[in-house]
């Protein structure tokens, strides 16, 4: 499968099951357009009033060389090992510890609802944690490397149990031969020195929520009272930033119907000073006001490929920035596995509540359907681990013909049951914004490293 398109004056050409990304000229381009459905001679006919005949020639040749070389039209090689890799016993790498259920803000879109994810409020006891940790550990098997993410809610409304906790993966790192890597994602009202201080001497990531421009970040993420919040935890953000040397921390932004110019918000935070950041489109049923609706979908590109453009300009005044959605690497990227299978929600990532159930993800939490067990007992519906193992870019069948889906490895499984009813299908709204990210990160790939 190829895929074609332009992008800000490159024609670039993505051979999808390679990941081989080619730059070239107009009349390459047009003859790769007909490679697959014209032979020779009919491509030089239907070229010959815009291009000499030596020069379709000589362009066919090279092509012809490439496919030869398996870097265009090439053949699915991952069909195969999707069985192999289902076959595997289930290893669990990660946990989103969802520390407090509980949250200081009132943000609208919020789908854990200001922190109850359809329960009820409660913070996280040490020994829930400790238990979850245990987990973990007992089912990590071989792998050394696991992460904890201190989730919410607001983690800091518990910053004790979060720091008891660190302390004690601490310890059992040395015990087992295995080594945690901590995150947090905090909205900062609870920011000071000392969580400043203890994040990073211990959290490899740390995660920033601010949604942009003040009054987009006001009107979405008030807090209970009503007043804005963006005065007062911006400050903070950008000491925080600074502290971390402009590294190892994003600020995470949403946005919605109410902000398809999103670039403006992207730019504000650069603007700031920050160097990584994340702004997502807003998920939500239709019924809500501020949802995205497929009439917003033109001018949310037009907003993909302005950032990226500008993107470009500011790197050469030495003012660039990291954009989470644009960073894709060519070279190497994701394992085999992760690039068929994602995110692992089910099976190597689970969710732990602050009473210590385990779901899929941080998104299914509350849905019983998708209780999976607990950390006292463990997994218990093992037929639920055994379907999220399945889920993957071949079991969605509006993935096959899609030229990302080795980018985004089919989607997020919530996103996909929460519109549709099943994990094993897609959001297609997010897929149309999913394909134009590729693209212009594909574009600002060759645009940087000189065309490839």
């Amino acid at each position: 499968m190829v895929h074609q398109y332009k992008n800000n004056g490159y024609n670039i050409v993505l051979d999808v099951n390679s990941g081989s990304v080619h730059v070239v000229d107009d009349l390459v381009y047009d003859i790769i357009a007909l490679y697959e459905t014209a032979s020779e001679d009919e491509i030089a006919e239907k070229l010959a009033g815009k291009y000499s005949p030596e020069d379709i020639r000589e362009a066919y040749s090279e092509i012809k060389e490439l496919v030869k070389e398996e870097c265009l039209f090439t053949e699915d090689i991952y069909k195969d090992y999707i069985f192999d890799f289902k076959k595997r016993p289930t290893v669990v790498k990660a946990l989103c510890l969802h520390i407090a259920h509980d949250c200081n803000l009132a943000c609208k879109y919020c789908f854990a609802e200001e922190g109850e994810y359809h329960g009820r409020r409660a913070l996280m006891s040490f020994e829930v944690g400790k238990k979850a940790l245990d987990f973990l550990i007992a089912n990590s098997g071989s792998r050394r490397n696991l992460e904890v993410d201190f989730f919410g809610g607001e983690p800091l409304m518990n910053f004790d149990v979060v720091k008891q906790l660190v302390a004690y993966g601490r310890e059992q790192e040395k015990l087992h031969d295995k080594q945690f890597r901590f995150t947090l994602t905090t909205n900062g009202v609870l920011l000071n020195k000392e969580v400043q201080e203890f994040a990073n001497k211990e959290m490899a990531n740390v995660v920033l929520s601010v949604d942009g421009r003040k009054e987009v970040h006001d009107f979405m993420r008030p807090f209970r009272g009503g007043q804005g919040s963006y005065d007062y935890i911006i400050p903070k953000f950008k000491e925080m930033a600074e502290s971390r040397n402009q590294t190892n921390y994003y600020v995470r932004g949403t946005f919605t119907h109410y902000n398809t110019d999103f670039a403006s918000d992207v730019l504000s935070l650069a603007d700031e000073g920050f160097k990584q950041i994340s702004v997502e489109p807003v998920v939500a049923p239709e019924t809500e006001d501020y949802a995205i609706k497929a009439s917003d979908l033109p001018k949310i590109m037009e907003e993909y490929d302005y950032l990226a453009k500008e993107m470009l300009k500011r790197e050469k005044e030495g003012r660039g920035f990291n954009f989470f959605h644009f960073m894709i690497d060519l070279s190497g990227g994701p394992c085999v596995a992760k690039r068929l299978s994602g995110c692992g929600s089910g099976t190597e990532y689970l969710a732990v509540t602050p009473w210590g159930d385990l779901y899929p993800c941080h998104q299914f939490v509350g849905q019983e359907e998708f209780l999976m067990g607990n950390v006292d007992e463990g997994i218990v519906r093992t037929d639920l681990q055994e379907e999220f193992k399945c889920c993957n870019v071949y079991a969605r069948e509006k993935c096959q013909d899609c030229f990302a889906k080795f980018y985004c490895s089919g989607g997020c499984a919530a996103n996909s049951y929460n519109f549709t009813g099943r994990i094993t299908d897609t959001y297609d709204i997010g897929c149309e914004m999913m394909r134009k990210r590729v693209e212009c990160a594909i574009m600002l790939k060759a645009a940087r490293e000189g065309e490839l």
